[in-house]
């Protein structure tokens, strides 16, 4: 797994003092850009949220973003933006330098904890690059929908673990599942995460997390997992194909990304020939060879269309 300096030198342009921030700390973020830089800041949505004061930073200058942003306060999903100034002309998010920085403020959901904002996590805004058998795919992250599923993710995919695993379950026109290190659907981390069910839709391309089904649970009445079902994801992921047969899962499963741009290699999967077409068994399972974790830029930027980044001048 990367420490924290390799991770923070490819932010390039803004620098936080800390990945982690308490409620009682601040949000410190240094500038190391030759040029003048105006911070913005927007949710995951990509609407832009004004500053208390000046937002322009210099060469060596640092922030408290908290002040300027007292908006962190709140629990929510951010996005802050590098910007360079130029005199009389207006900033925009769709001419962002460095890596985009995530401020995820989460709520302390423990039983019985106090209300409000409990911890802020500071981290590059990341995307991930998975190479099959059958191609590469582009995989955008949902961190306003999913954030401990993300982060549980990136882990995951930044130590090696899911290369070399096969996709072992094929549904056409409804998924292509994969992520078990057994490779028969029961194995997993050795771990489970706590589900992350949200209003983002199971709509074709995007990645959500297998689970154990209860057996009592029903869509169709409205009848959810119970705790121990709905929390037994781990490492094992499913992409979709279809939505007309996917959207059952809708604030059911944890969908947490999104397969952008050309999915030629998510249909080359999903047509393998099948050994088991009733279990989705196939002859010769495609293979994860690599996945691989890369900040975003102004030229790899996998989230226009997820995040309004503006547009240019």
């Amino acid at each position: 797994m990367q420490s924290i300096v390799p991770v923070l030198m490819l932010w390039s342009v803004l620098f936080p003092a800390r990945q982690w921030v308490s409620p009682t700390q601040s949000l410190d973020v240094t500038c190391k850009s030759p040029t003048p830089v105006t911070l913005i800041l927007s949710d995951f949505t990509g609407s832009t949220i004004a500053p208390t004061g000046p937002a322009e930073l210099r060469d060596g200058q640092s922030v408290d973003v908290k002040t300027l942003y007292p908006t962190l306060a709140k629990a929510g999903t951010y996005l802050l933006f590098a910007v360079p100034s130029k005199p009389g002309e207006m900033v925009s998010p769709a001419n962002f330098i460095g890596t985009p920085i995530v401020i995820g403020v989460r709520d302390d959901k423990r039983l019985g904890a106090p209300t409000g904002a409990m911890v802020t996590r500071v981290q590059p805004l990341q995307f991930v690059e998975m190479t099959t058998d059958a191609g590469t795919m582009t995989i955008a992250l949902y961190y306003d929908a999913a954030s401990v599923t993300v982060d549980n993710f990136l882990k995951l995919t930044d130590q090696g673990f899911y290369d070399g695993l096969i996709f072992h379950t094929i549904l056409p026109g409804f998924t292509i599942q994969g992520g078990d290190p057994k490779g028969d659907g029961t194995g997993g981390p050795g771990y489970s995460i706590d589900a992350e069910f949200s209003t983002r839709t199971h709509e074709a391309g995007v990645l959500s997390m297998s689970r154990m089904r209860d057996p009592l649970e029903d869509p169709a009445t409205g009848v959810g997992p119970r705790q121990e079902f709905a929390n037994s994801a781990g490492s094992q992921f499913f992409i979709c194909l279809d939505y007309k047969h996917t959207q059952q899962y809708d604030r059911y499963y944890t969908a947490f990304g999104k397969v952008v741009g050309a999915r030629e290699a998510v249909n080359q999967i999903a047509a393998v020939p099948l050994a088991d077409p009733k279990q989705g068994r196939p002859v010769k399972a495609p293979m994860i060879q690599k996945m691989t974790v890369k900040n975003v830029d102004p030229e790899h930027n996998p989230y226009k269309g997820i995040v309004n980044f503006g547009e240019k001048r």
